[in-house]
């Protein structure tokens, strides 16, 4: 579920209410992360009375699974009292699970892709410190290379200089990035300018050299690079981890490779890779959890919809 706004209330006809709480989140309910507001601050602030509603619409929408309140404070005057309305959308997800011994191969109708302008997107999780998530070459000595490499994300670029390694670009992007959560990447290339967005944090660069398309012969690949005339065998360590909702120049990648459609062609292992593994995968079905004491009275909530939250 995709959760956008919560909102909180004491315990009807008491003393008893949340003051401040923090909120997690999690995909499995064993490993969590914390929701943080845009100052980076992960306290909420809660109610001062027991029939007061106070909301939190959040800044940046939460796809989860699993949501933990957990209280921080409440009334000097009485106990835990919680009330809580959580509001969001159904979460449309395609995923892919790569098992590190394997990748997916989107062919072109035609010989080489020649492009001016790029829009990729996908999110990933892995508990791998290193692994290819995408790549594409040509025979003129473009490529792209997206990779996780020492925790971070790093974007590999050229544009068509063959013997200048001077243009050849790599720009790096987050830290510890194997801590099998999920996170979101924006690839957008308009000539030799690129947008480079990895959850929050945009890097903005132009390309070295003179080039300003990137042409890619024959395919691109998705958690490896493969080694031409060698099946099953690859350059560089393969993304081990799940992949959602891949999208190349508007095309769905994992959608057709669940359709089985004949532009994708899958590597080394059983083809494709879906549903096998619980970790990738985001059920619309969304689970609160709360910390419960001796102090805690009570406690009600309820899941509303998108068009529900109104403020």
């Amino acid at each position: 579920m995709e959760v956008t706004a919560v909102a909180t209330q004491g315990r009807h006809g008491s003393n008893d209410w949340v003051s401040a709480y923090m909120l997690l989140y999690s995909d499995t309910g064993r490993i969590w992360k914390q929701y943080m507001l845009e100052d980076n601050v992960g306290r909420l602030v809660g109610n001062v009375n027991p029939d007061s509603v106070v909301h939190h619409k959040l800044s940046q929408s939460i796809r989860t699974r699993f949501l933990r309140f957990v209280p921080l404070e409440w009334s000097p005057s009485g106990r835990v009292g919680l009330r809580v309305a959580v509001y969001g959308c159904a979460y449309r997800s395609y995923v892919a699970d790569f098992d590190g011994r394997s990748s997916l191969l989107y062919r072109f109708n035609q010989k080489s892709m020649s492009t001016v302008k790029d829009v990729i997107s996908l999110r990933f999780k892995s508990r791998q410190a290193e692994g290819v998530l995408l790549h594409g070459e040509g025979q003129r000595g473009d490529y792209i290379t997206l990779e996780l490499h020492r925790g971070r994300l790093a974007l590999h670029l050229n544009l068509g200089e063959l013997q200048s390694s001077s243009a050849r670009m790599v720009v790096t992007l987050g830290s510890l990035l194997d801590d099998l959560h999920w996170h979101s990447v924006l690839i957008e290339r308009f000539n030799k300018q690129v947008n480079f967005t990895l959850d929050r944090h945009t890097q903005h660069f132009r390309t070295k050299g003179d080039g300003d398309s990137l042409e890619v012969d024959y395919e691109l690949s998705f958690g490896g690079i493969p080694l031409p005339g060698k099946p099953g065998t690859f350059i560089r360590r393969n993304f081990h981890g799940c992949m959602e909702n891949l999208y190349y120049n508007g095309v769905n990648v994992i959608d057709l490779a669940k359709r089985r459609k004949p532009q994708i062609y899958s590597l080394v292992s059983s083809f494709p890779f879906f549903g096998h593994n619980l970790l990738c995968y985001q059920l619309s079905q969304l689970h609160l959890i709360f910390h419960i004491s001796a102090m805690t009275t009570l406690i009600f909530s309820k899941v509303f919809n998108c068009s529900s939250y109104k403020q």
